[in-house]
């Protein structure tokens, strides 16, 4: 027994060594979409429709309600992703957006002053001015090419082109790797759900049409389609159109994983309406993020971020997304839409966390 006691030890200091040596250590980035309801500035665009902006509507205070309504956008921002990543997002879509102008005021906010945020952004047809853009950190990510694909369609009736926003593609490299993301707000609701659908499925067609072209030049590539979409992950547009699946397993080589359709099918959603709760917002990704070898970026995780506040506390919409604009008032609010966002994680000799690749959502 005598002699055993030093090889019993001996074996067990031999297996906390090798767990030591087997610990991986992973690089995280936060990848995510917010729609900022109504960002637009206090001045008057003659070329477009902004005057029916809720701040052009106020009679008072536009300039302060203009800085307030900043503040809350970079507040929100800046948290997205930090209680895992210690870092606000390295990539992030918007929408509803007035210009390249209001971008600029809200990169330069001191909440994000210091995460040195580049802009991408074109401006959009759509009657009211509103565009989508991308902001990237400046550090992680370099862009190395940029387009806007106009989305065509036409009243049923009048067959009037209707004018609404681009599709935003901007294609770069995250920390030495290329991906794609397509930034995307495709046609409301107004009108009714189902006669104002075949404008989201032009919406979706011309989405597919984006990632067929860079699928067709690399079969492998690692593409992010992000927005709000106005639709659910289970309507028409998603399923039909661009096939996205629930299933990660079910996921073909060129085919697209929509993370979002378990949160939709779990009663979760980003926005409401008449105490209907709608996953507008989603992030879907390409078969080669979800595969197993975490020598490159890989999806790890994807989320809701519906921190306490930015839910309403009170009154009729107690427990609806806490936005902006109210009854033609300022409600001191953020936005009418919860952000998403996904992790994407590869190994790393640099940056050690806590996270496993098991046990994804």
């Amino acid at each position: 027994m005598n002699t055993l006691k030093p090889l019993l030890f001996l074996v067990l200091i031999c297996l906390i060594f090798n767990a030591k040596a087997q610990e991986k250590k992973y690089t995280i980035h936060t990848i995510a979409f917010y729609n900022l309801e109504n960002l637009f500035d206090t001045i008057n665009d003659p070329n477009t429709f902004d005057e029916a902006s809720p701040i052009m509507e106020l009679k008072t205070n536009k300039s302060e309600v203009f800085k307030k309504k900043l503040n809350n956008m970079a507040k929100v921002i800046a948290d997205i992703g930090t209680e895992t990543v210690h870092n606000s997002p390295a990539i992030l879509g918007v929408s509803e957006i007035e210009n390249r102008q209001v971008l600029e005021h809200l990169v330069n906010h001191p909440l994000l002053l210091k995460k040195d945020y580049g802009i991408v952004h074109f401006n959009s047809p759509d009657a009211r001015g509103i565009d989508v853009a991308l902001l990237y950190q400046k550090q992680l990510f370099t862009p190395t090419y940029t387009s806007k694909h106009e989305l065509k369609i036409f009243d049923d009736t009048t067959r009037k082109r209707i004018y609404t926003r681009d599709q935003l593609l901007v294609s770069g490299i995250l920390d030495g790797e290329l991906i794609h993301i397509i930034v995307n707000h495709w046609p409301s609701r107004r009108g009714g759900e189902a006669k104002s659908r075949p404008k989201r499925v032009a919406a979706a067609k011309l989405n597919k049409h984006i990632i067929d072209s860079l699928q067709s030049i690399d079969p492998y590539a690692k593409i992010f389609t992000m927005g709000d979409l106005n639709d659910d992950p289970t309507n028409a547009s998603l399923k039909t159109v661009l096939k996205a699946k629930k299933n990660k397993n079910r996921v073909g080589l060129k085919g697209i994983y929509n993370p979002f359709e378990s949160f939709f099918k779990n009663g979760l959603g980003t926005t409401a309406y008449r105490d209907v709760w709608s996953l507008f917002d989603q992030i879907l990704i390409t078969k080669p993020l979800l595969e197993k070898d975490y020598t490159s970026f890989r999806f790890y995780k994807a989320g809701i971020f519906n921190k306490h506040y930015l839910i309403n506390k009170k009154g009729r919409y107690k427990g609806y997304p806490f936005r902006s604009f109210a009854e033609g008032h300022f409600s001191g609010g953020y936005s009418d839409h919860f952000p998403v966002y996904v992790f994407v994680i590869k190994e790393s000799s640099s940056v050690l966390t806590d996270i496993s690749p098991r046990g994804r959502n």
